[in-house]
């Protein structure tokens, strides 16, 4: 799985997904973000986590305690997911093996 790294300003996530400073503040110390090295901005290592943390956080009324059981959860089911593909795929593999259809290879 690819990360990617972004850091947005106090304003740019309050413009973008209407997140107060002190919103932002609660979750640099759940640590759901991280400080970034310049003065009032954040590091989010993936672009879908702020607006999913906004989301959860406004629509729901969620702590950031609670959200970062969400982001941990998710995760694991990104990961079991990536893993039942694979799984998947060398059982389709196994099968054209045993059928005779074909080298059994390394994925």
């Amino acid at each position: 799985m690819e990360t990617h790294i972004l850091t947005l300003t106090y304003q740019e996530c309050s413009a973008q997904f209407g997140l107060s400073a002190a919103e932002l503040h609660d979750f640099l110390q759940a640590g759901l973000l991280r400080p970034a090295p310049v003065p009032d901005a954040v590091i989010i290592d993936e672009p879908d986590d702020l607006p999913r943390l906004a989301r959860l956080h406004h629509e729901l009324g969620l702590a950031p305690e609670a959200l970062d059981i969400i982001l941990a959860m998710r995760q694991q089911l990104v990961r079991l997911q990536a893993t039942l593909e694979y799984e998947k795929a060398r059982a389709r593999q196994l099968e054209n093996f045993l059928r005779g259809a074909g080298p059994l290879e390394e994925a």
